[in-house]
C-alpha cells in the first residue's frame, strides 16, 4: 500500500465498529465501501453503555450532540441484592465521569447508536454502503484485494481496493473463512431482552439511573431510554441448550422471585426475545491485507457492558494505522500488538463479572459486604484504567 496517495478500504458489516471505523477513515480522505447483508441499517433491540473511553473516540468523530439527543447520561447505578428494598449501593455516574475522565457515560439504545453513524456516514461522500449485499468472495495479492460483490440486484460488482476489514460480528465470515479463524463459543448462557414503557416499571426502578438486579444464576439489568419512554432490559441467565431456544417467550427462572424481579417479568410477559452469548477467542486477527475487528476479532461475555466499547475503539486505532503504516499487513500487524492486550483484559473482567454477579449464598453475602465497602466510588478507582483510557493518546 503505498504511503501518498487517495486509498480504499472495504469493511464487511454496518454495524456499530464498521460504521465507526468508515466515518474514521473517512475523515482520513479514505474511500469507504461497507457491505452489509441486511437490506438497511439494522441492529438487534438492546441497550448498551457508552463509558468514557468509548464516548471520547464518538465525539472527535463529531456525533457528542446527536448522542446527547438520544442517550441518557444516568446519575448512578443501583445494585440490588435478592429481595433488598433499596439499593445495596448506587454507583455514581453523572457528572463525576466527565471531571475523573473528561467524557459522559451514557446509555443508549443499539439501534439509536446504529443510526447516528449512518446518518453520520452519509455526510461523506467518500463512504458508499451496499446494502442487500447477498455475497462476496475476496482474493488478497501484495497489490492489494480484489472483490466480487453480488448486490442487491443481483449484478456482480468487481471492486478493488487497499485492504478488507471484517466487522461481521461474532459469526464472522472474513474470520472463519478468509483469515482461517476459529467459529464463536457457545457459552452457556442468554441474553433475554425486551423494551418496557416507562409506566410498567415507575414504582419499581429509578427512571434517571440503571438498575442491576443480582440472583443466584441469573441477573437482570434495566437501561432507562428516556426519548424513547421506554426501559430496556436484559436478563442474564444460564440455557441448557442454544437449539431449544424460542424465538420469543419468557425465561425460565424460578418461581419464587424477589418483588422487583417478579414485576418486571409479569409486566414483560411473553415479549422476550432470547440472545444467544457467544465469544470469540482466535488466535490470528488478520491474514496479509484482510483483518478484523470488533465482535469479528474479540467478541466478549456482556458483563462489563465493554463489548461496543472495544469494537469503537478498534476502530480509532486501525484507522490512522491504515493510513500511516507502509502496508495493510503491517497496519493489522500493529493494530493487534496494540489491542489485544487490553480486549483480553477486558474480556477477563468481563467473564469474572458474570460469575461474581450470580452467586448464590453464602458466597454472595462476601460480595455484598465488599460491594458495600467500596462505597459509590469505589468503580471510579477500580476501573480507571478501562474508563480512563484514550484510544487515541
Amino acid at each position: 500500500m503505498p504511503k501518498t496517495g487517495r486509498r480504499t478500504f472495504f469493511i464487511a458489516g454496518a454495524g456499530i465498529s464498521g460504521l465507526t471505523l468508515a466515518l474514521a477513515l473517512a475523515k482520513f480522505g479514505a474511500n469507504v465501501t461497507v457491505l452489509e447483508r441486511n437490506a438497511s441499517v439494522s441492529e438487534f433491540g438492546a441497550g448498551l453503555q457508552i463509558s468514557p473511553n468509548a464516548r471520547r473516540v464518538l465525539d472527535r468523530l463529531g456525533l457528542d450532540e446527536a448522542i446527547t439527543a438520544n442517550s441518557l447520561e444516568p446519575t448512578g447505578i443501583d445494585l440490588y441484592p435478592p429481595r433488598a428494598k433499596r439499593p445495596l449501593v448506587t454507583l455514581e455516574l453523572g457528572a463525576i465521569m466527565r471531571e475523573r475522565f473528561g467524557a459522559p457515560y451514557a446509555v443508549m439504545h443499539r439501534a439509536d447508536l446504529a443510526e447516528v453513524l449512518h446518518k453520520a456516514t452519509r455526510r461523506f461522500a467518500n463512504i458508499d454502503i451496499l446494502y442487500g449485499t447477498h455475497s462476496w468472495d475476496a482474493v488478497a495479492s501484495a497489490h492489494g484485494i480484489a472483490l466480487a460483490v453480488e448486490d442487491a440486484s443481483g449484478q456482480i460488482r468487481s471492486l478493488r481496493g487497499d485492504a478488507l476489514i471484517g466487522a461481521d460480528g461474532v459469526h464472522s465470515k472474513t474470520r472463519t473463512t478468509l483469515v482461517g479463524g476459529p467459529p464463536a463459543t457457545w457459552r452457556g448462557r442468554v441474553a433475554w431482552r425486551t423494551l418496557l414503557p416507562f409506566d410498567a416499571l415507575a414504582s419499581h426502578i429509578a427512571l434517571d439511573r440503571v438498575s442491576v438486579l443480582f440472583a443466584a444464576n441469573y441477573h437482570i439489568v434495566c437501561y432507562p431510554l428516556p426519548h424513547r419512554q421506554q426501559v430496556n432490559i436484559a436478563l442474564f441467565a444460564a440455557a441448557a441448550s442454544r437449539d431449544e431456544l424460542p424465538d420469543q417467550g419468557a425465561p425460565r427462572l424460578p418461581r419464587r422471585l424477589p418483588a422487583r424481579a417478579r414485576a418486571i417479568l409479569s409486566a414483560a410477559g411473553q415479549s422476550w426475545t432470547p440472545w444467544p452469548l457467544y465469544t470469540v477467542d482466535t488466535p490470528v486477527w488478520h491474514q496479509g491485507n484482510i483483518g478484523l475487528i470488533g465482535d469479528a476479532a474479540h467478541a466478549m461475555v456482556p458483563f462489563q457492558a465493554q463489548g461496543a466499547a472495544m469494537g469503537i475503539e478498534d476502530a480509532a486505532v486501525l484507522a490512522p494505522l491504515l493510513i500511516e503504516e507502509p502496508s495493510a499487513e503491517a497496519a493489522f500487524t500493529k493494530f493487534e500488538q496494540i489491542r489485544r492486550p487490553r480486549v483480553e483484559q477486558v474480556a477477563r473482567v468481563s467473564q469474572a463479572n458474570g460469575r461474581i454477579f450470580h452467586l448464590r449464598l453464602p458466597l454472595s453475602l462476601g460480595r455484598n459486604l465488599v460491594i458495600a465497602a467500596q462505597g459509590s466510588r469505589g468503580h471510579l478507582k477500580r476501573l480507571a484504567w478501562l474508563y480512563g483510557h484514550d484510544a487515541q493518546p
